[in-house]
C-alpha cells in the first residue's frame, strides 16, 4: 500500500532579530497548519506540524529530508505553508520576472529554488502535492493591511521596503546561495503539483481563523465530500476567491495524468 507523509508549516510571526526588527505578525497561519494537518491525518497521512519558532530553515529542510528518506515510488508527500511570502532579485537570470519567490521562514527567507532542491531529493516516482498560502508579490507597500473579509485583513507579504533592506544586508549570502542552487540538475525530478494562494504579483489575505485561501480550500474540501481531481479542486477554490487573489496551479517534473486525476489528498 502507498504511504503518505505530510509537513505543515504555519508562522504567525518571525524572529525580529533576523528581519531587522520586523516581526511579521499574522493571525491565522498556525490555525492553517493545524487544520491542514487534520485534513491530512483523516486522509491517511502521517503529519508533522511546525509552528512559528519551529518553522526554521533547518527544521523544514530536516523534515523534508526525513520524508525523502522514507517515501518510495508510488508514495505521496504533502507540504503546506502558511505565512509571509517575499521576493529577492534573481541575479543569476533563470526567473522570467528577475525575482526569486521566497517563503519567509522564522530565521530567514527560503528561496523557491531551495524548496525545489528539497523536492528533487525524493524518488522520481513519489507524488508531491504542495499548498502555499502566502503572497508571492514584490509590489506591496509598508502598510500592513488591505480591505477584505471581516474588516481589514493583513496581507501575507513582507513589505517591499523591508525586502529591499534585507536583501542589501544579506546580498552576498543570497547571491552565493543562488549560484549554488543553479548547479543542481533536474534529471529525475519527481512530479510536483503546486496550488498556491495567488499569482506572483498578487496579495494573499490573512484572516481571523484561516487565511482566505485555506478557508476556501477547507470549504471546497468539505471534510472529504469533494469529488473530482486536482484541477477541479483548484478551479472550485478559485471560484470562492476574489479576482484580486487568483490561486495558481503549477506543475514541475511532469506529474502523471493519473496523479492529477486523483481525488486530492489520496494516499
Amino acid at each position: 500500500m502507498p504511504a503518505g507523509l505530510s509537513v505543515h508549516v504555519g508562522l504567525n510571526s518571525v524572529d525580529p532579530a533576523a528581519y531587522g526588527g520586523w516581526d511579521g505578525r499574522l493571525l491565522a497561519c498556525e490555525n492553517d497548519a493545524r487544520d491542514m494537518a487534520a485534513v491530512a491525518r483523516a486522509a491517511g497521512f502521517e503529519p508533522t506540524v511546525l509552528l512559528t519558532p519551529e518553522g526554521t530553515v533547518d527544521r523544514v529542510t530536516a523534515e523534508l529530508r526525513k520524508a525523502a528518506g522514507r517515501l518510495e515510488d508510488g508514495d505521496i508527500l504533502l507540504f503546506t505553508y502558511s505565512g509571509h511570502g517575499g521576493q529577492i532579485p534573481d541575479e543569476e537570470g533563470d526567473e522570467p520576472d528577475a525575482l526569486d519567490e521566497t517563503l519567509v521562514l522564522f530565521d530567514r527567507q527560503f528561496l523557491d529554488d531551495e524548496l525545489h532542491r528539497e523536492f528533487r531529493r525524493f524518488s522520481p516516482g513519489v507524488r508531491i502535492f504542495c499548498l502555499l498560502d502566502c503572497c508571492h508579490s514584490g509590489t506591496a507597500t509598508e502598510a500592513a493591511s488591505q480591505p477584505g473579509g471581516d474588516g481589514d485583513a493583513a496581507v501575507r507579504v513582507m513589505p517591499v521596503v523591508r525586502q529591499q533592506q534585507l536583501f542589501q544586508r544579506d546580498r552576498e549570502f543570497y547571491q552565493e546561495l543562488q549560484r549554488e542552487l543553479r548547479k543542481n540538475g533536474v534529471d529525475g525530478e519527481p512530479g510536483t503539483l503546486l496550488i498556491s494562494a495567488c499569482q506572483d504579483d498578487q496579495f494573499a489575505l490573512d484572516g481571523r481563523v484561516n487565511g482566505a485561501f485555506t478557508e476556501a480550500l477547507l470549504r471546497v474540501w468539505d471534510a472529504g465530500a469533494f469529488s473530482g481531481g486536482y484541477r477541479d479542486f483548484h478551479q472550485a477554490i478559485r471560484e470562492r476567491l476574489p479576482r484580486t487573489q487568483v490561486p495558481n496551479l503549477h506543475t514541475t517534473g511532469s506529474p502523471s495524468p493519473e496523479f492529477l486525476g486523483q481525488k486530492p489528498f489520496t494516499v
